[in-house]
């Protein structure tokens, strides 16, 4: 910094000495009087203490005196004061010119110092703006570095924060033991200069708490403006972890809600096949005078609680499956209708009292697509058309791209979906306000088809007027390169 600083100076001398010389060539051509000269040079005094500062602008006060004494007062041409008045007019001047000089570097450094605190604001106030925009506690941490290297113009910034040992930096090379340090004045060990080195170091305090530890490598900010930076980060710190336990909070508490409800729901749907079965098998066992037409009705009766009790274990396992870990999708090519034809013939057990239609192929070509994912969403929707709508009713199937989305359409005539029950099909465990007391489904269906289709990209929705049939419309992105060989 001192070698960059030695060229400005002399730069700055020369330009004074320049401006005494012409004020003084001026002033001689114009043959002026002492008082008037003397002014002239305390404005030029007045104007280098506001631009420059204090230095120069007394460098600028002798060499008008020397020039006002050899100039303008007399004798004239020497450096000699004639009597009482020459030497109260020189003094006067000196003394003014110190006095308004040490004046205007006063005001010049008083508007320095409003500028650097009107863009410390300016700085602050974006550095909330910034901070506001992020509710993941672990996304602010890692981008508050580099978001106060931009802002406050640092080489360099360091976070600590206490609660989850974290250490987030803005650049890859920083110095060996500065986490040590960090940690350090989190345990409240005081850290020398020495220590720090080239680094600001200050606590983040949240009253008396520290919450963890900064340091920046600069020396543009104020004292007070780095308590500010300070506090700020150590509210949006305590803010953010504050945020993120709550979420942790309410995240296990819905989960706790939705297993309680998962068992106290499967416990009272499982148990009513397996009464049927039960009572089925004991009739069975115990009555031996039973015609062979009885025996094939409860034959029957426990061929179907026993896919019915099959079906709601898979939901069950399904619905858990998706719980717990993220859905894959692995796009392969394939041709949307033949997806529909091989849904159709997987579902045509529970189907085959209904008339089944495939519109007409009108999107031809293959596209990537998850067929796996893909043909369960069909399945669950299927079986969800089987379950409520009764034999002999129609069931359409349509797939076309519209949009950039590759869409499935699956229709039914039945008696269609309450107008009270279209916002919570999609909920889990939700099964119609009539369908209550007879329905035989879990109400999990169209909630594990809601999840398939979000992890793919996707969505669903439906459109139904009771005694007019449903009608299901989802989407997932159309696809028709190879995506890897896009990227």
């Amino acid at each position: 910094m001192k070698i960059a600083e030695q060229p400005m100076r002399l730069a700055t001398g020369l330009a004074a000495s320049v401006a005494v010389a012409g004020v003084t060539v001026l002033l001689v051509s114009l043959k002026v009087s002492a008082t008037t000269a003397g002014l002239a040079f305390l404005t030029l005094v007045v104007w280098f203490a506001t631009l420059t500062g204090y230095r120069l602008s007394l460098y600028v006060a002798l060499a008008g005196a020397a020039v006002f004494d050899f100039f303008f007062l007399p004798p004239f041409h020497t450096f000699r004061l004639a009597g009482t008045e020459q030497w109260v007019a020189m003094v006067s001047f000196v003394a003014s010119s110190a006095v308004v000089g040490r004046v205007s570097e006063r005001a010049r450094q008083q508007k320095v110092k409003a500028e650097q605190r009107r863009s410390e604001v300016e700085q602050l106030y974006a550095l909330a703006q910034q901070m506001m925009l992020y509710e993941d506690a672990e996304q602010l941490l890692s981008r508050m570095p580099r978001m106060l290297s931009e802002i406050f113009a640092f080489e360099a910034v360091a976070l600590f924060v206490s609660e989850n040992r974290g250490f987030y930096a803005s650049a890859e090379e920083l110095p060996m033991g500065l986490r040590a340090s960090l940690e350090a004045m989190v345990a409240g060990a005081v850290i020398s200069r020495e220590q720090a080195g080239e680094f600001t170091l200050m606590p983040l305090l949240l009253g008396l708490r520290p919450v963890g530890a900064l340091a920046w490598r600069s020396d543009s900010l104020s004292r007070n403006a780095a308590t500010a930076v300070c506090a700020q980060v150590a509210i949006a710190v305590a803010r953010s972890l504050a945020t993120e336990t709550a979420t942790r909070l309410q995240a296990t508490r819905e989960a706790e809600r939705l297993r309680v409800a998962l068992t106290d729901s499967l416990t009272h749907e499982l148990r009513t096949p397996l009464t049927s079965i039960r009572a089925a098998a004991s009739t069975l066992l115990s009555s031996g005078l039973l015609d062979a037409d009885a025996r094939h009705e409860l034959t029957a009766v426990i061929d179907e609680e026993a896919r019915r009790l099959d079906l709601l274990i898979g939901e069950a396992v399904e619905m858990a499956e998706l719980d717990a870990r993220p859905v894959k999708v692995n796009l392969q090519p394939q041709t949307p209708y033949h997806l529909l034809e091989q849904a159709t013939e997987a579902s045509s057990r529970n189907l085959h009292r209904h008339t089944i239609v495939l519109e007409p192929e009108q999107f031809t070509q293959q596209v990537w697509l998850d067929a796996h994912l893909l043909g369960r969403v069909l399945r669950h929707l299927l079986e969800n058309v089987a379950a409520h709508t009764p034999a002999g009713t129609e069931v359409r199937l349509n797939v076309v791209a519209n949009s950039g989305r590759l869409v499935f359409t699956v229709e039914d005539n039945g008696p269609g979906i309450d107008a009270r029950d279209l916002p919570h099909i999609f909920e889990r465990f939700y099964r119609g306000q009539r369908k209550k007391a007879g329905s035989k489904g879990s109400g999990m269906g169209l909630a594990i088809v809601r999840s398939l289709l979000t992890a793919q990209g996707g969505g669903i929705e439906v459109r139904s007027e009771p005694e007019h049939g449903a009608c299901f419309h989802f989407w997932v992105p159309l696809v028709e390169h190879d995506p890897q060989a896009q990227s």
